[in-house]
């Protein structure tokens, strides 16, 4: 049964229980949590959460800019080309853009200009929204042990979407709630939220036909769901990419920030590498902190190139970036002036092709830095204070102008 059939009686639980949802992602990678500025205080328990619309990129202070593309136009006219034929279907819900206002760039970009700094320039203006001052994090593809089937030494499932999880868009039951979306799973004649982690750790899917796969490491198969994609490393030698195709509905819990504020990490010591070796040392209260985060990712095996952002195409390394598509079109381009691991500072073309749990607001992103050694290595420790301005196409901004 679809989502609105089955949905349609409980338009006052609808309302009431906008959960924060994890979007498609390989996103919310270890620092992104840990590093992330506060999530906001919870609504109490049994309260009713208020219903307001959610701010946008349109409703915050706008100002266009002058910009000169940066030395890497090349590789992000190529990857701001892959967006085109998503980026002129879909909704803008940034209310920055049109469809339409894409149609330009979008010809242009199909034939493969030969000065890609001078195609940026010419079909673009840059705007600042709310200034432009932000923050970014990194992300990564991790490759870890795996296996298609339980054999020894692979105990631990990753899961299909179970064909119980009920989403529901909220925006078709009031209004103000367009873009918000619900998870859960029916129950008797109530839609109630679907299982936590702790209820999978338990095995409530097990034995149901939903494993995809198998990962030898539970703690690496942990970090691999936050990321929302990634490599298995077969016991053959072949290679399995398995990416995002759901999530169970429960909002996300940083256990870094668990263990910071427990006493059991020092303050701004929580990494990739610090959680890691916390869970090896303590193994009897690892599934407990685990399933403090109760959100839950499902897969699926992706063919092909990877790992697939949340436009459905293959994100590109050091220019892909995971946005919030309401205060960033998905799809645009983006000048980003931050600091790398290192204190190596970026001023590069990129463009937001993805997007993440944690990746809220304005001037929020979160950078694709690839797959091996290297990449982990800058994901897990990038964490910067950033400048970044939205392209958008010159009628747009001349919209947004007057």
């Amino acid at each position: 049964m679809r989502a609105r059939a089955s949905a349609y009686f409980l338009l006052p639980m609808l309302l009431a229980a906008c959960a924060p949802q994890l979007a498609r992602t390989p996103a919310v990678a270890p620092p992104r949590p840990t590093n992330a500025p506060p999530r906001p205080a919870t609504t109490p328990a049994g309260a009713i959460p208020a219903v307001t619309a959610p701010a946008r990129a349109a409703d915050l202070p706008l100002a266009v800019v002058a910009f000169t593309p940066p030395a890497n136009a090349a590789a992000a006219l190529a990857a701001f080309r892959k967006s085109c034929a998503s980026l002129q279907k879909r909704e803008d819900r940034s209310g920055l853009t049109r469809p339409g206002d894409w149609a330009a760039a979008c010809t242009a970009a199909a034939a493969a200009p030969a000065d890609p700094a001078m195609f940026f320039a010419g079909n673009f203006r840059a705007v600042a929204i709310d200034a432009g001052k932000g923050f970014s994090t990194g992300y990564f593809e991790p490759e870890i042990a795996g296996a298609r089937t339980a054999t020894p030494g692979f105990p631990v499932p990753f899961y299909r979407r179970p064909p119980d999880l009920i989403e529901a868009d909220l925006g078709d039951f009031a209004a103000d709630l367009k873009g918000r979306k619900l998870r859960g799973r029916i129950d008797g004649k109530a839609l109630v939220p679907y299982f936590d982690r702790a209820a999978v750790q338990a095995g409530v899917l097990a034995g149901k036909g939903l494993e995809l796969a198998w990962a030898a490491d539970p703690y690496e198969a942990f970090f691999l769901e936050i990321q929302g994609s990634g490599r298995l490393r077969l016991p053959d030698g072949g290679i399995m990419r398995i990416g995002y195709d759901s999530q169970n509905g429960r909002g996300y819990v940083a256990i870094g920030k668990v263990l910071v504020d427990r006493g059991d990490l020092p303050k701004g010591g929580a990494s990739m590498n610090s959680i890691l070796a916390w869970l090896r040392a303590h193994p009897a209260e690892a599934p407990a902190l685990l399933a403090a985060n109760p959100s839950v990712v499902f897969f699926r095996e992706i063919k092909g190139d990877g790992p697939v952002g949340a436009m459905g195409i293959a994100v590109t390394p050091r220019v892909s970036v995971a946005a919030d598509p309401l205060f960033v079109p998905l799809g645009a381009p983006l000048l980003v002036e931050t600091t790398l691991p290192g204190n190596r500072p970026l001023s590069a073309l990129m463009v937001a092709q993805d997007t993440g749990g944690a990746i809220k607001g304005a001037n929020r992103i979160d950078l694709f830095m690839g797959a091996g050694a290297e990449a982990r290595a800058d994901a897990g420790a990038q964490a910067a204070a950033a400048r970044i301005l939205v392209l958008v196409p010159v009628q747009a901004a001349e919209r947004l102008a007057r």
